[in-house]
């Protein structure tokens, strides 16, 4: 329930299975990725050269609205990262808890990491509407937070790096409910409701450090507005240009 409105009549039918667990949004299932070209692999030794964050882990964080490609950006950029785990935010959100998730990942995850231990989160079945057997989350030297509302106010001390899908809201709902079909549609009536309310109280983009938009040739990777332009601290690049970083 979410500002007095029931969302998840019916189970998300797209989802697909992920050991005991399905997922809310069916591109987040893991598939093998390879990099995209060469932004992601500078990008991902830029990363790697950031200074921990979290304990021995620097944690990035890749948000955007839904729809907009995060998923599958994480999984190819983790993939570059040589396979860094990636915690997908709606293994922690819940039919009940859809943004109001921040305790539960902060004593599962946050925490224990802080102390370089490992973590153990519970995956959410959003079909069984049930939380699954504990996950490890051993510390690494990247881990790659995805999902809406990775970059919140409560998560960003502990970020090494916040990047955000530069895609409009209105054309990644579009893109989200066309990939969803019609079966989904009242799912995505709720979402956006509740997405814009987050957003609305808590806004990402005006903090993150880099901005990715996805081009026909890969990916463009742009000063953020907390990184803004002549800074010196970042370098907007893109897939067929010259790297630098």
């Amino acid at each position: 329930m979410v500002q007095g409105v029931t969302f998840f009549r019916g189970a998300p039918s797209a989802a697909r299975p992920l050991c005991a667990a399905t997922r809310l949004f069916p591109e987040n299932p893991p598939h093998r990725i390879t990099p995209s070209g060469i932004v992601i692999q500078h990008l991902a030794a830029r990363l790697r050269g950031l200074p921990p964050s979290l304990g021995p882990v620097r944690l990035i964080a890749v948000d955007g609205h839904a729809g907009s490609g995060k998923s599958t950006f994480a999984g190819r950029l983790a993939t570059a990262l040589d396979g860094a785990p990636v915690l997908h935010l709606d293994d922690i959100a819940s039919h009940e808890r859809l943004f109001d998730w921040t305790d539960r990942l902060m004593t599962q995850v946050i925490e224990p990491l802080s102390r370089g231990e490992a973590g153990a989160y519970l995956p959410y079945d959003w079909n069984a509407r049930a939380f699954g057997p504990a996950r490890p989350l051993p510390p690494a030297p990247v881990i790659l937070l995805e999902g809406v509302g990775a970059g919140r106010r409560e998560l960003r001390p502990f970020l090494a790096e916040l990047l955000w899908m530069e895609l409009p809201r209105e054309e990644s709902w579009a893109r989200g409910r066309r990939r969803d079909g019609a079966t989904q549609r009242e799912f995505w009536d709720g979402w956006v409701e509740a997405e814009r309310a987050h957003f609305a109280t808590d806004p990402t983009r005006p903090h993150a450090g880099l901005l990715v938009r996805q081009t026909d040739q890969g990916y463009e990777v742009l000063p953020g507005p907390e990184r803004p332009q002549g800074s010196g601290q970042g370098v907007t690049h893109s897939d067929g240009s010259t790297p630098m970083w």
